[in-house]
């Protein structure tokens, strides 16, 4: 077991063990203190990389990072294992970095994906607010009897995620979309009209 520890090829994977161990601790002990130090890496990250549709989800982003963690570590400690019934040794870790990462991503994302579909949205305080504003559809594809997510402001700049549908026809995902009437918990949205080129396009005689 101790030579398990030391051993340095399994030190990447030690690394990111003990650092999902010290992100739990530091997350519940920020909790009782009402203090969420990730919080404060949430500030630091780009505004591109958090807005990321892959990363919209209705829990908390530290969870991804979690799951990341977690799934890296036992990634390559999985492989590494699978070596040594063969080989009777590790592997040195470059070689392993790489494929225990592509797993891992592999992994999160799927457990982003199932762990998003089961969590309700957080119904909006203010619904009557968001009528008539433009939305955009930030996780799969809406059309009649089947919603989906999408993310809208209202008027004071507060990001919401509510469950929209069409009356007909189908919201892609990414497409802009307005919000034009509330039917029980989810609304009915259209998509924006395109500008018409007709008047976009000046007369050239």
């Amino acid at each position: 077991m101790l030579e398990f520890l030391q051993n340095y090829n399994l030190i990447p994977f030690h690394l990111s063990l003990l650092a999902l161990i010290l992100l739990s601790m530091v997350e519940t002990i920020g909790y009782y203190f009402n203090i969420r130090p990730t919080q404060y890496l949430k500030s630091l990250s780009p505004k591109k990389l958090s807005e990321s549709p892959l990363l919209n989800v209705k829990f908390s982003k530290t969870l991804i990072v979690v799951f990341l963690l977690m799934n890296f570590s036992f990634s390559g400690y999985f492989l590494q294992l699978c070596v040594y019934a063969q080989q009777q040794k590790f592997l040195p870790a470059y070689y392993l970095i790489i494929p225990a990462l592509i797993i891992a991503i592999f992994f999160t994302v799927f457990m982003i994906h199932c762990l998003d579909q089961v969590i309700k949205p957080v119904e909006t305080k203010q619904q009557v607010s968001l009528l008539g504003r433009l939305a955009t559809i930030s996780s799969g594809n809406a059309r009649p009897g089947f919603s989906a997510q999408a993310r809208v402001r209202d008027e004071f700049g507060q990001l919401h995620y509510v469950q929209v549908e069409p009356e007909f026809g189908e919201l892609e995902f990414q497409s802009q979309i307005i919000l034009i009437r509330l039917k029980k918990s989810h609304y009915i949205a259209k998509k924006t009209s395109k500008p018409n080129s007709l008047f976009t396009t000046g007369n050239h005689h």
